[in-house]
């Protein structure tokens, strides 16, 4: 089944969420009102309307419940404000509580219904009497929501190692899961000082070129492994994806250099 769908952004630069028209005419840059895992929120739309297939989507599809009047644009704007002074209650009320939280984001829904604060913390946290003492402030549900330490600096931002603000910050819109094998194969020193971000977890940017490595490495031995050459043993040395050879060292101390093709059964004169 095919849908026209518009993709929405309901956080800056966070996860887009696919929904279907609502017969209004709907451009990209516009707000629009929709329903949300918290109730009715405002989202922005960033593209559509496209069509896709509802498998691709993988989630319920609701249609956009309308776009913002002048009316709703004024409601919106003042949850914006009373979000920010509720983010500030809530920090002095953490610090009250004496709570080992970060407070990242505070969000009121669109019909107030539901006040979200959104926060990080390296442990286990007790918010029950938090939570008490912002239903009795706000009178309304109260909902926090922990977030991992890559969402916390989607939240915050900062900048990277390259010295330009962070990717997750300005337009990775969701994280790859990410492992060591990544860095490995890219022929990168294990050093994790060196291929962590800010958020002391592996560099999302270690993606951007892994399906390069990995197609260019395809069939080629790693560097330490064991290749016999004409029947002799011989010690992978290095590997360079760049020239395409890879370095090899007899039992007898012999240094030869090995074209790629040879291991994807073109065998041919190494020093060609």
């Amino acid at each position: 089944m095919i849908a026209i769908v518009y993709a929405i952004e309901i956080f800056p630069k966070g996860k887009l969420f696919y929904y279907s028209e609502n017969g209004e005419d709907i451009k990209p840059g516009d707000l629009v009102l929709v329903m949300t895992e918290f109730g009715p929120d405002v989202g922005k739309v960033i593209k559509g309307p496209d069509e896709m297939g509802i498998e691709e989507i993988g989630s319920e599809l609701r249609p956009v419940m309308r776009k913002l009047t002048e009316e709703d644009a004024k409601i919106y704007i003042e949850n914006l404000k009373d979000a920010e002074q509720a983010m500030q209650i809530c920090l002095e009320k953490i610090k009250e509580h004496n709570l080992p939280m970060k407070l990242l984001h505070t969000r009121y829904m669109f019909d107030r219904s539901r006040l979200v604060f959104f926060f990080s913390s390296e442990t286990r946290v007790d918010f029950r009497e938090l939570v008490k003492d912002l239903a009795r402030i706000f009178k309304t549900r109260i909902e926090l929501r922990q977030v991992g330490v890559r969402d916390e600096l989607k939240f915050i931002g900062g900048l990277g190692l390259c010295g330009r603000p962070t990717c997750c910050s300005t337009f990775l819109r969701e994280f790859d899961s990410i492992t060591l094998k990544h860095a490995k194969c890219q022929q990168l020193m294990i050093n994790t000082a060196k291929i962590s971000g800010a958020c002391r977890r592996l560099l999302c940017c270690l993606m951007y070129e892994y399906d390069f490595y990995e197609e260019a490495l395809a069939d080629i031995p790693s560097e330490g492994e064991t290749i016999i050459y004409e029947a002799k043993n011989c010690k992978v040395q290095s590997v360079d994806v760049f020239k395409e050879k890879v370095l090899v060292i007899s039992e007898e101390g012999e240094m030869i250099n090995l074209p790629f093709s040879y291991f994807r059964g073109d065998a041919r004169d190494p020093d060609k």
